[in-house]
């Protein structure tokens, strides 16, 4: 496997497990709001925001995937670093699992906050359902959950920052220093 298709790999999985777990959350939301309007229509306004929480973190993970992308070991992305010698198939390799790694923030932070984002937030649109006064008070609850997919998001987005293409040319590849390092 290449480093670029390992790159894809984590760029499509971010992107897909991100927009799972935002489905996942919006069915939850979606199905609190649809009782809670069946009673009351004049709450939508109250029930929007709350349904459509759970739908950043699909958002969220779409935006890593364009983002990594520029970080793939593709022959543009190599050829825009200028780099004095060709990387090796084995810095390609690390870049591409670099990608992949960068991506994992976000891919996991993102899918897991949005099912818990959907649960919470179902539970605070019934609570609104029933007394609504306390819509704005109650959107605290699931906006917790929210930090911790943005948390998911800015690390992402530091670890692609430290990969950097340009340093690709950097990484050390000594086939002759390799099986020494693998002894017992």
């Amino acid at each position: 496997m290449t480093g670029l298709i390992i790159g894809i790999m984590g760029l499509a999985l971010t992107a897909l497990v991100c927009g799972i777990g935002s489905g996942l959350g919006l069915r939850a939301t979606g199905k609190a709001s649809a009782g809670v309007l069946a009673e009351d229509p004049s709450k939508f306004s109250k029930v929007i925001v709350l349904s459509l929480l759970p739908a950043t973190q699909g958002i969220y993970g779409f935006v890593i995937a364009i983002l990594g992308a520029t970080y793939l070991p593709t022959i543009g992305n190599i050829n825009n670093a200028q780099l004095a010698i060709a990387p090796t198939a084995a810095q390609i390799t690390a870049q591409g699992w670099g990608v992949f790694w960068a991506c994992v923030p976000m891919m996991l932070g993102g899918a897991i906050s949005a099912y818990l984002q959907g649960k919470t937030a179902a539970s605070t649109i019934i609570a609104v359902g029933k007394k609504g006064e306390i819509a704005s008070k109650s959107l605290i609850f699931p906006a917790m959950i929210e930090f911790y997919a943005l948390l998911g998001l800015v690390v992402s987005i530091l670890m692609f920052q430290n990969l950097g293409i340009a340093n690709i040319g950097q990484f050390i590849a000594d086939p002759v220093a390799a099986p020494a390092a693998l002894a017992f």
